[in-house]
Parts: structure tokens; C-alpha cells; sequence
């Protein structure tokens, strides 16, 4: 239930808090006001679409702030649990909408999107207004309207239903492009094996290619590198002159004095260092040199080897490296072609099973749809009987279609409004009031069904008066015994029915526009229903035909 509603800066409201509570409440003012902006306002709140239009002028957001009672009831609390959201015994939703186009929600302090505020909302507050009068009049939101009237068990046979649908359509598809495909993919496989056949034959390594180019490199130039490797060896290290030795004697003179001064101790250092360093390197090129031998077998075998290489790199582009992530690349394709063993004919064995269990499960929905149309048709026969329709006779049509998501038939709404007529689409015979009153006869009827506690009802007394003008005051406030509900409405009957009103005027001056809203006490009520009465000059008469009409409230 909607405790307490804060609306600022939304349109002419700049800011405005309203207190409601259980049973029937109804908000009256002149057109124009900011009734509906309230409205509005609580449609924001629970997740509808917003454009920057409703920011009231000069104003940097738009600020929406609602507390709700929070029921034990089971599907709210899966909502909040699986967004993480503490519940308690109230609910906080707060929503802004800024300048720059974005907009930010909360529920209990926590930020969620849109979708979750909108599953959330749903919940919490049904806001019915002309648009779902226009809703009646279109055929194809009939068969929501009867599935609405269904409880649980009916629910949980129709997300079987739709879940098996899904499967069926999505298996259908695999196979249809399977079978489409089928020739396409087997070219592929052909050439994707014979690519991966052609390229692991030669057994590539990673850096292969530069690896053995720069031992070619080396046989290649064999004698030079010994020659100049000889020729190295012996400038450091031979009989006649060898530059080890002469190292080796200046470091041992130097090592003589370095106790005389440190300068000396450090140049023997450097020069020890320096010995040792030389006498290294003669070491290993000495065992270099004993290792040079040209192979020229091995040779052929580089050229060889060297020559396949670049035949598989030409082919597939850039070096080793690149063939082969392409090769883990086409095998990773090839073994998504092939991962699945299923045939088409294995698909459409699947596929034949899978549509029997569809049509026993849309016979089922179907059995259950006749039966909700009958409770259905009976219950709105009393409403309307209440409503002063009882000659109209309400029913539910349905006809074979296409299997979809709701099913494989539709579902059409009749009515005859006078005895001896045969029924006719509903949506070519009622008027304007009559279209209220079956409305608000479904709404009443659902109403019992419905675990929302808070319904708004927004004008949907256009285009009725007299004595069905005070049948539907009867049906609202009857409604609204079930948990609250919040009316705008311009009818004296409707007005006098409700346990609060709220008035909601607009102030003008030459700086700005604003709506205020104040709760009526009694005697502020008979005025103003005397106004709708008797015009702006109120006589002795209407106040009295108006507390009559509050005392049959």
C-alpha cells in the first residue's frame, strides 16, 4: 500500500507530499491543475520512461520519492531478494531524472535499472486510466486480459507452455538452418581438414623458420668465422708473441707494489680483472675452435628443411608463428562444425517429439482458458448487474490461430447489450460509458484476484452520470475495501463516495505556475461538490444535495 507520495519539481508541481491510506481516496480540482501530473509522477516512480520535458522549468531534476507497506507476499520478496535488496515491513523507492537525459532509481538506498523498478512496481500499484479503456478496445490484448484472471496453477502450466515454445521454436530454427546449410558446411569441413592435414604433416615448431635460417647462416660462412676465430686466438695466445703473457706479467708487476699506494692497488685490480676476463675468452675459443667442423650434410638438410618451410609460410602467410595460430585457429572452427554428432534427421526426431509435448501443452492452456472464461463471464455479469448492465450479457470467444508464445488460439471478447441481440466483437458495439463500466466491471472482478493493493483510477467515470454515475462511485469504493485505492475523478457521486479528498489548485503569478494540494476537511468537501453541482454560485440546495451525497458515501 502507498503510504506517503513526495513530488518535486515535475512539471508545475514544484514540490507537493500527500499521506494516503486505506479504502478510497480521490483527488478534484479543476482541469488542468496537475491531477494527472500525479499520476504521472507515480507512473515515473514505478518505472515508466521519462523525457526531460517533465523537469519543471529552471529546475536541474525532477525528484520522485514514494514509502510503500510491504505484505508478505512471495513474489515481491523473490524480486527484492534476488536484487539484493533488504525488505522490511516498508519499501522506499526514489527516482530522479536529469537535465542531461539520465536517470537514477533506488529502492531502500540500493541503485537498480529500469527493468527491475518496472518488475518491482508492478507489484505495488495498477494505475488504470483511459489508455487502458483503449487497451479493451484492441482484440489482440483480450487473451492477456483473460490470463490475468488466472491464479497460480494456471501461471505455472503457462510458462511450461511457453518454455517448451521457446525450445520448439529454437530447435526449429537449428534445424532449418542445419538442413539450409548442411552443403555449405560440408565444402568447409572438406577444405578445413585438408589445411589442417597439409600443415601438421610438416610438424612446424614455434621460431623453427629463424632458428634454422641462422644456422644456414653459419655453414655458409664457415670459413671465414674459423679463420677469424684462428686468428683471434692467436693474437692473445701463441709461442712468438702472446698478449696473455704479457698480461700476466704486467698484472703480477703491478700486484708488486700495489702496497705503496692505493692508486696502484686499484690499477692491479683492474688489470687482475682484466687478465682474468682475456684468459676466459682464450679458454672458449679455444674449444670453439676445436669444435669448428663443416657438415656439409647437414647443410643439405638445412636447405632442405629451410625450403618446405617457406612453401607452408607462402601459402598461409607470414612466418612459422603465424601458420600455426592459424592452424589453432581452423581447427577451433572445425571442430565447432563437427563438435555436433546430431544429424538432421537426429534433429528432426527431436524436433517431432518436441511438438507433440507443445500441442498436449497448448491443449492443456487451452482447457484452462475455457475454464477462466467462464468464471470469467459470471463474475462480470454481476458486476455489471451492479452497474446497471444487467441486460448486457458478457462472453468470451476463442478461435483456432498459429501456435506463438500465448498459445495456438485467440481470444476475443463479445457482448450483447440488449436482450434478443446476438453477441457482437465488443470492440464494435460499446459506447464510451459502457466501455467504462465493462472496465471498471474487469478491474472489480480482478480486483479479488490480484495481489496489488493499491489501484489508481484515473477519469474512468467519462462519458456516465445519474444513477450509474453513483453505481460506479459503489464499485470504486467497493474496490478499494480489498486494500486503497486513489481516484481522480470530476463526478459529484464518485467524489462523495471516497473516505478522503484531496484538492489540488494552480497558482499563477507573473513569475511562475505552481500546483499546491491540500487534504479537504468535511465542510470543504460539501463546498466543493456543491461547486460540481451548482456551478461557481452554490446555493443552500447544493450544499444540501451534497451532504446528502457525503452521507450516502
Amino acid at each position: 500500500m502507498l503510504l506517503d507520495i513526495s513530488i518535486k519539481n515535475v512539471a508545475i508541481i514544484e514540490e507537493v507530499s500527500l499521506s494516503f491510506d486505506k479504502g478510497m481516496t480521490v483527488l478534484t480540482g479543476e482541469t488542468g491543475a496537475g491531477k494527472s501530473i500525479i499520476i504521472d509522477a507515480m507512473n515515473l516512480m514505478l518505472g515508466a520512461r521519462a523525457t526531460t520535458d517533465i523537469i519543471r522549468h529552471g529546475s536541474p531534476k525532477a525528484e520522485i520519492e514514494g514509502l510503500f507497506s510491504v505484505e508478505n507476499r512471495s513474489g515481491l520478496l523473490r524480486v527484492l531478494e534476488e536484487q539484493g535488496i533488504e525488505a522490511g515491513d516498508e519499501l522506499i523507492i526514489r527516482r530522479e531524472i536529469l537535465q542531461n537525459g539520465r536517470s537514477l532509481s533506488r529502492v531502500n538506498g540500493q541503485l537498480v535499472n529500469l527493468s527491475v523498478l518496472k518488475e518491482i512496481g508492478q507489484y505495488l500499484v495498477d494505475i488504470h486510466g483511459q489508455h487502458d479503456q483503449e487497451e479493451l478496445m484492441k482484440p489482440q490484448h483480450h487473451i492477456r486480459l483473460l490470463d490475468n484472471f488466472g491464479e497460480a496453477t494456471f501461471w505455472q502450466l503457462k510458462s511450461r507452455y511457453q518454455e517448451t515454445f521457446e525450445d520448439y521454436r529454437t530447435l526449429r530454427r537449428q534445424v532449418l538452418e542445419k538442413q539450409k546449410n548442411e552443403q555449405e558446411h560440408k565444402a568447409r569441413i572438406e577444405m578445413l581438414e585438408y589445411q589442417i592435414a597439409e600443415i601438421e604433416a610438416v610438424d612446424l615448431q614455434s621460431g623453427e623458420d629463424s632458428q634454422l635460417q641462422q644456422e644456414r647462416e653459419r655453414l655458409l660462412n664457415h670459413k671465414q668465422i674459423a679463420d677469424t676465430l684462428t686468428n683471434a686466438y692467436a693474437m692473445l695466445d701463441n709461442e712468438e708473441f702472446s698478449s696473455l703473457s704479457n698480461l700476466r706479467s704486467a698484472m703480477n708487476d703491478l700486484q708488486s707494489i700495489e702496497d705503496y699506494d692505493g692508486s696502484y692497488k686499484e690499477l692491479s685490480g683492474n688489470l687482475t680483472e682484466a687478465y682474468y676476463v682475456i684468459e676466459d675468452i682464450v679458454k672458449r675459443l679455444g674449444d670453439v675452435i676445436d669444435g669448428l667442423d663443416f657438415d656439409g650434410n647437414r647443410l643439405f638438410q638445412l636447405e632442405s628443411r629451410l625450403d618446405i618451410l617457406n612453401t607452408i609460410t607462402r601459402k598461409y602467410g607470414g612466418d612459422v608463428d603465424d601458420v600455426l595460430a592459424y592452424l589453432a585457429k581452423i581447427t577451433d572452427e572445425y571442430n565447432l562444425l563437427t563438435g555436433n554428432n546430431l544429424t538432421s534427421e537426429d534433429l528432426e526426431n527431436q524436433l517431432k517429439t518436441l511438438e507433440k509435448e507443445l500441442v498436449e501443452l497448448a491443449q492443456q492452456v487451452s482447457q484452462a482458458r475455457h475454464d477462466l472464461a467462464s468464471q470469467l463471464e459470471a463474475e462480470i455479469a454481476q458486476e455489471l448487474q451492479d452497474l446497471y448492465m444487467e441486460k448486457a450479457k458478457f462472453q468470451v470467444r476463442f478461435t483456432k490461430g498459429k501456435f506463438n508464445r500465448e498459445g495456438n488460439e485467440q481470444v476475443e471478447f463479445y457482448i450483447s447489450t440488449n436482450p434478443g441481440e446476438d453477441y457482437k466483437p465488443l470492440v464494435k458495439v460499446a459506447s464510451g460509458g459502457e466501455l467504462s463500466r465493462l472496465m471498471l466491471a474487469i478491474k472489480s472482478a480482478f480486483a479479488r484476484k490480484e495481489a496489488k493493493t493499491s489501484i489508481v483510477f484515473d477519469e474512468v467515470d467519462t462519458g456516465v452520470s445519474g444513477r450509474v454515475a453513483q453505481a460506479i462511485a459503489q464499485k470504486i469504493y467497493k474496490i478499494g475495501q480489498f486494500g486503497q485505492v486513489l481516484a481522480i475523478s470530476h463526478l459529484p457521486q464518485v467524489i462523495a463516495a471516497a473516505d478522503h479528498q484531496f484538492y489540488i489548485e494552480k497558482i499563477s503569478d507573473e513569475a511562475s505556475t505552481v500546483s499546491k494540494v491540500r487534504l479537504l476537511d468535511e465542510n470543504e468537501r460539501i463546498e466543493e461538490i456543491a461547486k460540481m453541482l451548482a456551478g461557481d454560485k452554490v446555493s443552500e440546495a447544493a450544499r444540501s444535495q451534497a451532504r446528502e451525497l457525503l452521507n450516502k458515501g
